[in-house]
């Protein structure tokens, strides 16, 4: 009971301090004219709370557990975040399709490394420069654009700017295009900030996102022998499910305010994040990972068919209640069989 306490601890603190670490890059970026898209995916889509605890499991010599969070917040961003949204508020969403495509693949980036395992730190490097590719693209594309993602006049329409409709241009009745963190981030506490006071905050948070991490990796060790529940399992079903509470919340609540675009953003920066730079961060950081039969032969198949399942729904255009129960189906599918038929690790740290 107290390895659980000190977990949970841990994450509340983790939680908290990567929410306050978004909100204080946000006001300090405030000012910056540029694709929300964009900075979706820089700001909510890279998960400084998976990185931070990932990375200390792996110094820590808890690699499966490690290796089983990249596998777990990637299946339930779509298995619980994207189903959520549609659960709660089914609604049309408009995202090119480069960007659903990229989405629907990112997970197959990840074969050739685990075929070629032990994961090592040069994989590492490569993962982090796909996620940069992956960023330079996106920048390129928004700044290119005459109306990039989440800037036109309808999803600035549908958002509420400090409480109230944004200041129509003169003689029309569209919005003034405002910077876009200060009309559409769902974080009501993020507000324009000095860039020094923003940086130096966050610098705090920081510091509050290692002391999470490193507590709810102690608690994790005292789970696993209290338990005896193999690592990968519980990296990617538990563990996950506690890291993904935040993801929730930035997904539903933009669906739900009348621009979903936002929320499905998260997911696809989220995922892609996952599969390439996350893991490679936790590799550059922590040390080598071995990887076992049953990565290859159920957790990336789920994380493939789940992904390219989604992508599908978000492509039709219309995110429906029933895609959200299927997904979510889908997602208690994995719980049960991974708790059911995988009664141990399929992953052994070096």
């Amino acid at each position: 009971m107290t390895s659980m306490l000190i977990f949970a601890a841990g994450a509340a603190l983790l939680i908290y301090s990567a929410e306050r670490l978004i909100v204080y890059l946000v006001g300090a970026a405030s000012g910056l004219r540029v694709s929300v898209f964009l900075l979706a995916i820089v700001f909510t889509g890279i998960e400084f709370d998976d990185v931070a605890f990932g990375v200390v499991l792996n110094l820590d010599d808890l690699g499966d557990v490690a290796l089983g969070t990249v596998f777990g917040t990637a299946i339930s961003m779509t298995g619980i975040v994207l189903a959520l949204a549609a659960i709660v508020t089914p609604t049309r969403v408009n995202i090119p399709r480069s960007y659903i495509l990229l989405f629907a693949v990112s997970p197959l980036v990840m074969i050739p490394f685990i075929l070629l395992a032990p994961l090592t730190a040069g994989h590492g490097v490569v993962l982090v420069l796909l996620f940069v590719a992956f960023i330079g693209y996106v920048a390129t594309r928004e700044f290119r654009s005459t109306t990039p993602v989440f800037r036109n006049a309808e999803i600035l329409e549908r958002i509420e700017v400090g409480g109230g409709a944004a200041p129509p241009v003169a003689g029309t009745d569209r919005p003034t295009d405002k910077p876009p963190f200060a009309v559409t981030m769902p974080f009501n506490a993020a507000r324009p900030l000095p860039g020094w006071a923003g940086i130096g905050l966050a610098v705090v948070a920081i510091v509050g996102l290692v002391a999470g991490a490193a507590i709810m990796s102690l608690g994790t060790e005292g789970i696993l022998e209290d338990y005896a529940i193999g690592g990968t399992l519980f990296g990617a079903t538990i563990a996950t499910l506690v890291l993904t509470i935040e993801d929730i919340f930035l997904t539903v609540e933009p669906t739900r305010r009348g621009a979903p675009e936002i929320g499905v953003g998260n997911v696809i920066g989220s995922v892609v994040f996952g599969v390439t730079a996350k893991l490679g961060i936790i590799l550059l950081a922590g040390g080598s990972i071995a990887v076992g039969d049953d990565v290859l032969s159920w957790h990336l198949p789920v994380l493939v068919v789940m992904t390219a399942l989604a992508a599908y729904f978000v492509h039709t255009g219309r995110l429906r209640r029933w895609h959200g129960f299927v997904l979510l189906a889908l997602y208690i599918a994995y719980w049960v069989v991974s708790f059911t038929v995988l009664g141990e690790a399929p992953v052994e740290a070096d």
